[in-house]
């Protein structure tokens, strides 16, 4: 890889924002009538996503990887003592269905040591980080995060609008608007398995600014 850019839910927006500000890209188009959401979620304690509590606390995180697998290499995975697994579909195969086996099975044997419902999961997926690649292939990076996935690694990222676009397309369009991003594009509905992930409800994975916050 030349270049890598990693997104993990809680930090890449506060990243990009500051990158794209700087590259003046555009801000949320005016015709969009969704009414915004709160700009901050009430929900207090542990972060679904354990990474999160790391960086919070300036602490390193270290990540196991896995090439594709299912429902029992979910239930094995559980018990992992890294911060995060890497579930490599960049060279693996891209199985979506496979992916969400993986994560009930991190749901079934869980929780985790640290008293997260799952350890927190980074997919790579096979996206040249162009912003035509983006724009042509912003259905992985939405099916990828049904599956109840906390994040996604975009390989070979070539510029501050390939990572615009790929926020954008992990974003709903009722999310709280961001300087710098146009209005999301996941669609509603999307969120049923992953809040069961989750462990929260539907509405509550709608208020998080941030896939996997």
């Amino acid at each position: 890889m030349k270049t890598t850019t990693i997104v993990l839910a809680g930090m890449a927006a506060a990243m990009l924002t500051t990158m794209l500000a700087s590259a003046q890209q555009p801000v949320s188009p005016p015709s969009a009538t969704a009414a915004d959401m709160p700009k901050q979620t009430n929900r207090t304690g542990k972060h679904v996503n354990r990474v999160i509590d790391m960086w919070l606390k300036s602490q390193p995180v270290y990540y196991a990887q896995i090439s594709g697998g299912g429902y029992e290499e979910g239930k094995k995975m559980a018990a992992t003592k890294a911060d995060y697994i890497t579930y490599e579909m960049e060279h693996g195969p891209l199985d979506f269905k496979e992916l969400r086996e993986f994560m009930r099975g991190l749901v079934d044997a869980g929780p985790t040591r640290t008293g997260h419902k799952t350890p927190a999961v980074v997919v790579t997926l096979p996206i040249s980080g162009t912003p035509d690649n983006l724009r042509a292939n912003a259905w992985m990076i939405q099916q990828t995060l049904a599956a109840g996935v906390h994040g996604i690694l975009l390989c070979n990222a070539e510029s501050p609008e390939a990572g615009r676009l790929m926020i954008e397309a992990a974003r709903y369009p009722f999310a709280p608007r961001v300087e710098g991003l146009a209005q999301g594009t996941r669609g509603n509905g999307s969120q049923g398995y992953a809040s069961s992930v989750w462990g929260v409800t539907p509405r509550n994975i709608c208020a998080s600014p941030i896939p996997g916050r």
